[in-house]
């Protein structure tokens, strides 16, 4: 007699059954792979956002009571934005920044809702194609920055690649998902996959370089770190352990060759020395980046409605290079408290599942730990229009329900078998 299993299960299995799922991964691995084409604006993964979302919406996607607290969060954030844009609107880019952070907050709930379910397969297609396009622009970055290609000027900023990108920064950003998946690959495959992951590894750290984003080296060390350590508590056996301490000792030397290997090149070593100083020139002094947080935060105490949008830089000489900050300044009270509330429940709630034995939850660390690092990152530059760190919201909320609804499944399965034995047994 074989217990049944309970509606979540059916759910998952006619998800992962219908005719429309391999079209769906599909669609899911178009959406990853163009996200690395940002050079115009509307970029094509905008374009490719809208026509997945419609077609998932008409496949059927549905939104569930664990949603809510991530579209309510959502909502308030731009709830805040329409409000601080109100008095700024005829100002030049304010309604269109408004407009691209609600877009921004439906694409991250729209991933939230397809990763719930059929989770694993529609998971590693979306991260496939994310991976695929990160390999392509590393590649291209690597050669118009030591100008092999014609026009490669184009796709320089200074003497910093951008590749695809309008911002050597984001480029860089960008790439930290991509190189802790590569690094996950090589440190738990087979010796293929080792060998296949240590190339591509190779081939974006080297593109991860030549951006010369302090904060993106930053937190691609971070996350690499973090998703080791992440790995390390959750392995299930001693030798697994030990495998990612000899994989960490051995890659940490490895990367350092690599670095001298590429410092050693004079075009490369003159930028590396001066972008590798901890503090640069606009980071110190009163209006300098740090200084900028302390006062935009005294002006944030006396807005609470904001000043709106893209206003920072008239009062300063730039930019707040500070998302939470920004979201005080841009929505007010109302956004500011939002926008932390939600970095902070996903950082919480996502820790938990850490530990849920889940059969994705190896891209699920690399996910995570790149999420935490590119939280701290987002201390010392404006991420509100990142598209990849709402991409990893969204897809962790997804995963949250996906990994809860496996776990009550589980829990229902070995429920219903043991009473199916006591009932056998009498």
């Amino acid at each position: 007699m074989q217990p049944q299993s309970n509606a979540q299960t059916n759910r998952r299995s006619h998800a992962s059954s219908r005719p429309l799922a391999a079209i769906e991964r599909v669609v899911l691995w178009l959406v990853g792979f163009s996200g690395g084409f940002v050079f115009i604006e509307p970029a094509p993964y905008e374009f490719v956002i809208a026509f997945a979302a419609l077609f998932f919406f008409a496949s059927g996607l549905v939104l569930r009571p664990g949603h809510l607290p991530l579209l309510v969060l959502l909502a308030l954030c731009n709830i805040g934005y329409f409000i601080g844009v109100v008095p700024v609107i005829t100002a030049d880019g304010t309604v269109m920044w408004t407009a691209v952070s609600l877009f921004m907050s439906a694409s991250t709930l729209f991933f939230a809702l397809a990763m719930t379910d059929d989770a694993a397969a529609r998971l590693d297609m979306l991260l496939k194609g994310y991976v695929a396009v990160a390999i392509v622009i590393s590649v291209f970055g690597i050669l118009t920055y030591f100008h092999l290609l014609p026009g490669s000027d184009d796709f320089l900023f200074g003497q910093r690649s951008r590749a695809t990108f309008k911002d050597p920064n984001v480029l860089g950003a960008f790439l930290v998902v991509p190189v802790v998946l590569s690094l996950q690959r090589m440190m738990m495959g087979r010796s293929r996959d080792m060998l296949i992951g240590g190339v591509m590894t190779l081939v974006m750290a080297v593109e991860l370089l030549l951006a010369f984003s302090r904060g993106a080296w930053a937190a691609a060390f971070a996350a690499a770190a973090g998703m080791l350590w992440l790995t390390f508590l959750t392995a299930p056996s001693l030798t697994e352990r030990l495998r990612v301490v000899a994989f960490a000792t051995a890659g940490a030397a490895v990367f350092a060759v690599v670095i001298v290997a590429m410092i050693s090149i004079p075009q490369v070593r003159d930028l590396f020395m001066e972008r590798a100083s901890l503090i640069q020139s606009y980071d110190a002094g009163r209006f300098g980046r740090f200084g900028r947080h302390i006062l935009g935060a005294q002006v944030a105490l006396e807005n609470p409605l904001g000043i709106g949008p893209l206003q920072f830089s008239r009062l300063f000489p730039e930019d707040p290079h500070n998302s939470f900050l920004d979201a005080f300044m841009a929505g007010g009270w109302l956004s500011g408290a939002a926008w932390f509330a939600l970095i902070v429940a996903t950082v919480l709630v996502g820790l938990r599942f850490v530990f849920v034995d889940v059969p994705w939850r190896r891209p699920y660390i690399a996910l995570y730990a790149s999420f935490l690092a590119l939280t701290g990152e987002s201390y010392l530059i404006d991420v509100e229009h990142w598209r990849h760190y709402f991409l990893l919201i969204g897809m962790l909320w997804g995963l949250f329900l996906a990994a809860r609804a496996e776990k009550a499944a589980h829990a229902d399965f070995i429920g219903g078998h043991n009473t199916a034995r006591i009932k056998l047994m009498t």
